[in-house]
This record gives structure tokens, sequence and C-alpha cells, in this order.
């Protein structure tokens, strides 16, 4: 049996941002966000479709969707945006991309019209940054970090400012890994387990994410003893300084027995191993999110096996359990 508390999704640890949770956010992505950001601790919130309806005139790309005649105005008291959480990947990028541009660039006033950029601009919290992933296609699908890449792009170009995140969450987010660690704790607890844990073990498909975030959060432990809890992260306040807060806000609320975490690399996935050397150019191009560093020795997986079955009995069996 599985329960719900033992379970992360990329979004999970947006549950520690409480500094928000009583702010206007505007929600992007798809399937029931405003219900997960409920979930997560959020009072109000705002999805781009209820954003396009107030101000229909915003969304202008779709022909059948514009306005044939003068729209009304904004409902009275419709709500200044005071953040945005970018949860996946919208239905309509060309919607998304849009309206959340207008919002930044309105100061969450989309209807007003502003002389000057306002910058630094509203707070943004982004989930999952993988640039690709695998489905039933011979060829990776665009993930939430090309959208990111795309919203990133849009803002220098117009603005020429460069736009920046409250916190980037999941993988390879050295937030989420910490989450996990607190909540597998957590769970040791309530099982009554005594014996501290030692080492954890990250399981993935995509050593871009899944390999790169385990391995970098296995130098943030390694490193957490001298403070330097953003291992890895580019060297910029903006980008780092709200992850660091955070893992340090957890490090408080559980012990510190955990040493390493092992990555282990699994073959049903974006990794396919083909038996060839890689191409040297195939080295040099990092799909990770642009507030990472390239770390080349980040993406070398502790091991690799076939599938999760398999890295699970490497798990059992490191451990003695098998």
């Amino acid at each position: 049996q599985v329960s719900p508390e033992q379970v992360i999704l990329s979004h999970s640890p947006l549950q520690l941002f409480s500094q928000f949770h009583q702010r206007y956010m505007l929600v992007a992505g798809q399937g029931p966000v405003q219900e997960n950001a409920h979930n997560l601790g959020f009072k109000h919130v705002v999805t781009i479709e209820a954003l396009r309806k107030a101000y229909p005139l915003l969304d202008m790309v779709d022909l059948s969707r514009r306005p044939k005649e003068l729209p009304p105005p904004p409902p009275p008291g419709f709500p200044t945006i005071e953040g945005v959480i970018l949860f996946g990947e919208p239905v309509r990028w060309e919607t998304s991309l849009q309206l959340i541009a207008d919002v930044l660039l309105s100061n969450g006033n989309p209807g007003a019209e502003l002389q000057d950029v306002p910058y630094p601009h509203l707070p943004i919290l982004a989930c999952n940054m993988d640039l690709l992933w695998m489905a039933e296609a011979k060829m990776p699908r665009f993930g939430h970090g090309t959208f990111l890449l795309c919203l990133e792009s849009i803002y220098k170009k117009v603005t020429g400012k460069e736009l920046k995140y409250e916190a980037l969450i999941g993988k390879p987010s050295p937030i989420t890994y910490r989450y996990a660690q607190y909540l597998i704790q957590q769970q040791a607890e309530k099982q009554g387990w005594k014996a501290p844990i030692r080492r954890l073990y990250a399981v993935g498909d995509n050593p871009m994410s899944d390999v790169y975030g385990a391995n970098l959060y296995n130098n943030y432990l390694k490193s957490a003893q001298q403070n330097q809890v953003q291992a890895g992260l580019r060297r910029s306040p903006q980008a780092a300084s709200a992850q660091a807060e955070f893992s340090l806000e957890l490090r408080n609320d559980c012990n510190n027995s955990v040493e390493s975490c092992e990555s282990i690399l699994v073959c049903t996935g974006v990794y396919r191993p083909d038996g060839a050397a890689p191409k040297e150019t195939e080295e040099t191009v990092f799909h990770g999110h642009r507030d990472f560093c390239f770390d080349p020795s980040l993406l070398q997986a502790s091991h690799i096996v076939q599938d999760v079955d398999e890295a699970v009995q490497l798990a059992f069996k490191k451990e003695n359990w098998s």
C-alpha cells in the first residue's frame, strides 16, 4: 500500500512557500491546476482561462476566439495578480505565454497601460524543468522546460532584462530532493524505524533531470556542513536564494543522518543505451535549465540498470535487504 503522504509530485514542495499562500496567484498548466494550488495551501487562485475571459482582448492569436465586438470591461473586483505559479506545459502555449507576459509587464493589472516595465517583476514559482520527456514517439517530446525557455526568451527580447524565478521546483532542484528526504524520514518515524537513514537512492530515466538532480543533491549533502547549500547552482542570488532558504528550513526540521544520494539510471525512457560511444558534440549539449550550471560529471549515474525493478533490487542488495 502506498499512501498519498508517500508520493511527491514536482509541485509538492510548494507547500513550503507559505509567504505566497495568501496572495492572488496566476496558475498555468493543464489538468486541475486550481484544485492542486488550493491543496498546496494557496487561498486565492486565478487561472489563465479566468484571466482570458476577464480580458478577452489579450488573446488574439486564434482568430476564432477573437471578440467579434468590443467586450465589456472586466468584472468589478477582479483581483490584481500578485504572483505566478507555473505547474507544467499548457495546451495553448501562445495564450499562456501572452497572458503571463501581460501580467508581468503590467505588474498584475493586464488592463492597465504602464509607461515603464516594472522590474523586478512579480514573483514566479516554476515546477518541472524537463526540457524533453519520452512518450510513444520515437523522439522525445517538448516538456515544461521548453515552455520556460520560451517565456524566458520572450521576456528578455521584449524587455532586455532577465526573467527571474523565486524558486525552481522539481528535479533537478535541491529543494525537491531535500523535501523528499524530509518526507522519507517522517515515514521512517511513523513506521517505528529506529536506525538512521544514511543513503538515499534516486531512480530515473533522464540523465539531465533525474541523475543530474540526484548528483547535485549528493554534492549538497557533502557540502552541507560548510553551509554551501547552493552547490552546483549558478552563483546568482536571484536564482539560488529561495532554494537555499528553504533547504535550510528543512535542515532545521529533520536530522542530518543522510550522507549520500546515489543516482540509478534506468533504460526505459529518455536514456537509451545503443552500445555506441556518445559523440563529442552530444556531450556538450546541456538540456538543463538556464539557472543550473553545466557540470558533465553530474550527468554520470552511480549505476545503470534496465528498469525500475532492477533499480529497487540493486538498492535492496546494497542495503543488505535481499
